[in-house]
């Protein structure tokens, strides 16, 4: 692995680089857009299959979310081995078709196996979409590319439930999936044109299949585990096979990589400080930053008595922050402003908790002075820590893995942001009967859990120093 060598093309153009970067930018929109599009319409898709529990219906839902975040990791690792373009063209094709599957499902458990799919195909797309935008854009413009990415990402997850509310009351809920379809053949359209810029490893052979199935089985355990704990029971032996075979498989995984010659996971990368201070990082804030995305939407709902749409309205506040502060942390170039600027945003992002969890954000609607200045707290914070957080995992990372690195990297947000969302179970479910006191604990909880990532941002790390040869 050590010994692995970069074959790079001539260096693309700067149209090039931003074309290929509004492309991944489309690309991550669809694919976190459908980790919250289906919540809106999941009531009516109910209707339609009244045979079938509700319990196995939410796993049109968590099926997704589960696939996803268990196929991050092989996904960058593959990226890197097969050639990024072909996996994103390849996933790209395979996210329409699951996407159609999904649309014209007949039965519920077509649906099911099609949203699985969906997430493993959304998966092999993003990585594969950020590892060609950092092969093409210059070290030093790095920071921009991921903010723009960054702020793509979190627009899609606010919007979602407005653009399915929509979809829904105009036409049926087929049409949360089939729109998919023609925004995915554009994308492949428009890649097709991307530059060839690999950077590959100079004879490396496919990552490790019995590694690769290992990893994707133990985080699929593992967010399975987390996300359905408090639906299952916490003691019951879903649960508990999920939780404890899932952290077996990983670690069985990570100690057939550290000797594989072609391994699933890239163990070396997590010798840099840096890397693995941002990954770090990313898993503790993505527990207060999920939590936070998907309680702001209900507490409008269930306390403030806002429509779907005023809900999605409101929560906008807080993607257009984001995307300010994403693009203001991705201009800057110093490591050591951009790490406070990270501390910064993590620090706006718990007073943002703190006052959520007070009686400013009572029974009574508080839009102007409360949910306004909290939102843009909050959703500035976002845009503040997850462009710094990634920036720093990319800047660490030699050009022959950005795939495999920032996959990790996500994959480290999205299990972070599993458990996040079963903390907000596990706070509803202790407080039945009190949900306005019920917010305010999650809140708290949300504010405290960005305080530690707050001290981790602080802390410092070199950033290695990689040529387009290293």
């Amino acid at each position: 692995m050590t010994d692995a060598s970069v074959r790079l093309d001539s260096p693309p153009t700067a149209p090039a680089a931003t074309r290929t970067l509004l492309i991944a930018c489309g690309a991550a929109f669809i694919a976190f857009l459908d980790l919250s599009v289906v919540n809106i319409a999941f009531p009516s898709i109910a209707r339609d299959y009244p045979g079938t529990a509700t319990t196995t219906l939410t796993w049109i839902v968590s099926g997704y979310a589960v696939a996803f975040a268990a196929l991050l990791t092989p996904a960058g690792r593959f990226a890197d081995a097969l050639g990024r373009r072909r996996l994103f063209l390849g996933a790209l094709a395979g996210f329409a078709l699951t996407s159609l599957l999904c649309g014209l499902a007949p039965t519920a458990g077509w649906l099911i196996a099609g949203r699985v799919l969906q997430g493993g195909t959304a998966a092999l797309m993003v990585p594969s979409a950020l590892g060609l935008v950092l092969a093409v854009t210059p070290r030093e413009k790095i920071g921009a590319a991921i903010g723009a990415w960054s702020a793509a990402g979190g627009f899609a997850a606010v919007v979602g439930p407005a653009l399915g509310g929509a979809l829904v009351e105009g036409f049926d809920w087929r049409a949360v999936f089939v729109i998919n379809v023609p925004v995915a053949l554009l994308l492949i359209a428009a890649a097709a044109r991307i530059p060839a810029v690999e950077g590959r490893r100079a004879g490396g052979g496919l990552p490790d299949p019995l590694g690769t199935l290992a990893v994707a089985l133990g985080l699929g355990g593992l967010v399975a585990g987390v996300t359905e704990g408090q639906r299952w029971g916490w003691t019951s032996v879903g649960t508990l096979t999920a939780l404890i075979g899932g952290g077996l498989l990983v670690v069985a995984a990570l100690a057939r990589s550290a000797r594989h010659h072609d391994p699933a996971i890239a163990v070396e990368l997590w010798r840099s400080r840096s890397y693995a201070l941002a990954n770090a990082t990313s898993f503790v804030f993505g527990a207060a930053m999920f939590a936070w995305l998907l309680a702001g939407p209900l507490f409008l709902d269930a306390i403030w008595g806002y429509s779907v749409l005023g809900s999605a309205g409101a929560m906008t506040i807080g993607a257009v922050a984001s995307m300010v502060t994403a693009t203001v942390a991705g201009r800057v170039g110093s490591p050591v402003v951009r790490r406070w600027l990270g501390v910064l945003g993590a620090s706006m992002f718990v007073a943002c908790t703190v006052w959520m969890s007070t009686d400013a954000f009572g029974a009574t609607p508080n839009l102007w002075a409360a949910w306004i200045p909290a939102g843009v707290l909050g959703g500035g914070g976002i845009g503040f820590v997850v462009t710094v957080l990634g920036t720093a995992s990319a800047s660490s990372l030699p050009p022959q893995q950005f795939a495999a690195g920032t996959g990790m990297n996500l994959t480290a947000r999205q299990v972070g942001g599993a458990l996040g969302v079963a903390v907000l179970a596990a706070v509803f479910a202790a407080r039945p009967g009190d949900p306005l006191g019920a917010f305010h604990t999650l809140f708290a909880v949300c504010a405290g859990i960005a305080a530690v990532a707050a001290c981790l941002a602080a802390l410092p790390a070199r950033t290695p120093s990689f040529s387009s040869e290293s």
